[in-house]
C-alpha cells in the first residue's frame, strides 16, 4: 500500500503531508539513533557500527574531508585557525574544536533521503531532486562547521548553544523547506499542467 493512499480523518486531511513528514522524520531519526552506533567518547578513531557491522570508513572519510574543506574556507576568509592531526581545529588563543564522526552530516542526509523516498511524486523527478538535496545538506554542513569554528575564535562560550541547539534545528528546518519545495512546486507540476490542458 502506498503511503499517500493512507486515509486520514477529514479534519486532519489538510495536514496529511506535514503529518507524514513528521512521522517519517521521527521514525528515521529513531532508527538511526538505535542502530547506527558510535563510541560515546568523541574520538577520531571512533568505531561506527550498524547491526554489529563496522561502517566507520565513510564517516572517517567525510570527517577528514569536511575538516580540510572547512579550514581552507576559514583561512581564505582571513582566520588564522590551523588544522592539526585528528581533525582538530586550533585557534591562536589555544581553543580547540574536533570534527568527529557525528559531525559529518551523514545522518541528516539519510533523513532527507528517507523523507523524499516516502513522499509522493515520480521517481524520475526524485532521481535528480534527491542528489540535489544531498548536495545542499553537505554545503549547509560545511557552512555550519565554518560558522561555529569562526565564531568560537572570539566567543568560545557560544559553541555549546550553536552546536547543540541553533544549527541542529536549523538543519531540520532546511530539510523541511526542501520538502515543502518538493511537495508544493516540483511533485505537483505535471498534475497542474495536465489539469490546465484538460480544462482549456
Amino acid at each position: 500500500m502506498k503511503i499517500n493512499a493512507l486515509k486520514f480523518p477529514e479534519k486532519l486531511e489538510p495536514f496529511k503531508g506535514v503529518i507524514l513528514f513528521a512521522v517519517v522524520m521521527m521514525v528515521s531519526n529513531f532508527f538511526w539513533k538505535y542502530n547506527v552506533l558510535g563510541d560515546d567518547v568523541n574520538r577520531l578513531d571512533s568505531v561506527v557500527t550498524f547491526w554489529g557491522i563496522n561502517i566507520s570508513a565513510p564517516f572517517i572519510w567525510m570527517a577528514k574531508h569536511s575538516a580540510m574543506l572547512s579550514v581552507a574556507i576559514l583561512n581564505f576568509l582571513g582566520s588564522d585557525v590551523i588544522l592539526k592531526p585528528g581533525n582538530i581545529f586550533e585557534h591562536t588563543t589555544g581553543y580547540r574544536i574536533q570534527i568527529v564522526w557525528a559531525c559529518t552530516g551523514l545522518k541528516q542526509a539519510y533523513i532527507f533521503f528517507c523523507i523524499l523516498a516516502f513522499s509522493r511524486g515520480s521517481w524520475r523527478k526524485k532521481l535528480w531532486y534527491i542528489p540535489l538535496g544531498l548536495l545542499i545538506v553537505f554545503v549547509f554542513n560545511i557552512f555550519r562547521i565554518v560558522f561555529i569554528i569562526g565564531i568560537s575564535e572570539y566567543h568560545p562560550e557560544w559553541f555549546h548553544f550553536l552546536h547543540i541547539y541553533a544549527f541542529k534545528y536549523s538543519f531540520y528546518g532546511i530539510i523541511f523547506l526542501m520538502w515543502v519545495l518538493w511537495e508544493e512546486k516540483i511533485s505537483k507540476k505535471k498534475l497542474k499542467n495536465t489539469h490546465t490542458e484538460i480544462t482549456q
